[in-house]
């Protein structure tokens, strides 16, 4: 499986955060995975790993993302742009195998899909503040 399609996985259990709390994400993120298909051992251990370690920081890059998102609480961000931001705000402060680039650039390759045309430029704004 590709890092891009990991990060994707990723970013749907993360898009659950909002609609769970954290007890139940062990669930979620179990239902997740086990509805993946062609998953290696390797590829569930690094998708699981990476939303539980995200989430278990969620409280910290929240405060990033409000600290640089001027004039942007978080709950005036769409669901969908948050959970992109937490997976790359998580990559560009706590997971040095992930360079800044590629963490944004990822993000914003997610935001195409996920959200709307506008969302790429919000994304791209917030996470090159956090880059500063």
């Amino acid at each position: 499986m590709t890092r891009r399609t990991l990060r994707e996985n990723i970013f749907r259990i993360l898009f659950r955060v909002e609609f769970n709390t954290v007890d139940e994400m062990k669930e979620q993120i179990d239902f997740s995975v086990d509805d993946i298909e062609e998953l290696t051992d390797d590829d569930r251990n690094y998708i699981v790993d990476k939303a539980n370690n995200i989430i278990s920081l969620i409280d910290e890059i929240d405060n990033i993302i409000e600290s640089v998102s001027s004039g942007w609480k978080l709950d005036r961000i769409g669901k969908a742009e948050l959970a992109i931001l937490r997976l790359a705000v998580y990559e560009m402060k706590y997971d040095s195998e992930v360079p800044f680039k590629v963490a944004i650039n990822e993000a914003v390759e997610l935001s195409k899909i996920y959200c709307n045309q506008d969302a790429k430029s919000f994304i791209n704004g917030v996470l090159a503040k956090v880059e500063e």
